[in-house]
């Protein structure tokens, strides 16, 4: 064998451990049958960040999903779903664009999808009266709470994040005229009290930034994991995130 040929093979060898680092090839993936969350906030046309999706992109992934065979369910639907390639769609804090960009492609797909509103959050655009009653009607969309002010339960004392907790149940409560029964801890953090008041304002679920994919939802029915997203990771990132439940980007 040539010097060339062992200088081309190692160089080969390097650029893939290059790559297998560079996607997380190297994490297994995760059993199919395993249910999956991802979560996303804005979707618009901007600078792709962690925090927003172009639309394009969003409609991509959307479009993946559906070919690999994944069957879009709400967060409430997940929990005791027996369907073998379920993932739930989530959106956080109420973005206006998620109607105006993200709906029409979830109607395009029929993808069915979680929001979860901070209503009275005052750093965004946000989601309209009339808006969400036209997503809740659409059957695609549950609406879940997120604190009503998107304020740091941690950094908060006993009963005003109580009352954080609760007010967001009741408000989206008479927004949508539903039941809310998930919850979505603020910058994900959460003590065990925390937990204990979501569970005590009478949720079913909540879900954290924890970035996993576990077997089994019920048994942690209050700190469900989720996929981040980022709005420039490419298809191979997109991949790896479902099917490993975290990527390096």
């Amino acid at each position: 064998m040539s010097l060339g040929v062992i200088l081309g093979y190692i160089a080969g060898v390097i650029v893939a451990l290059v790559a297998a680092n560079r996607y997380q090839l190297w994490r297994l993936p995760k059993p199919a049958s395993w249910p999956r969350l991802l979560m996303y906030h804005s979707i618009a046309d901007e600078a792709p960040t962690g925090m927003n999706t172009p639309p394009e992109k969003f409609d991509a992934q959307l479009a993946w999903l559906k070919k690999q065979g994944y069957d879009f369910c709400t967060v409430s639907e997940l929990l005791t779903t027996s369907k073998s390639k379920a993932i739930a769609i989530t959106f956080d804090d109420g973005f206006a664009n998620n109607y105006h960009n993200a709906f029409p492609l979830l109607k395009k797909y029929q993808a069915k999808a979680t929001i979860y509103l901070a209503p009275e959050i005052a750093t965004i655009d946000k989601l309209s009266t009339a808006q969400i009653t036209e997503m809740q009607d659409s059957g695609l969309i549950e609406f879940g709470a997120h604190s009503m002010t998107h304020i740091n339960l941690l950094q908060t004392a006993t009963d005003p994040a109580r009352q954080e907790i609760i007010g967001s149940k009741q408000q989206v409560e008479a927004l949508t005229g539903h039941a809310c029964l998930s919850f979505a801890y603020p910058f994900g953090r959460f003590s065990d009290e925390t937990v204990e008041l979501v569970k005590a304002a009478g949720f079913v679920s909540a879900v954290t930034t924890k970035k996993k994919i576990i077997a089994n939802l019920m048994a942690q029915a209050f700190t469900i994991p989720r996929i981040s997203t980022h709005g420039a990771m490419d298809g191979l990132q997109f991949y790896v995130a479902v099917s490993r439940g975290r990527y390096k980007f």
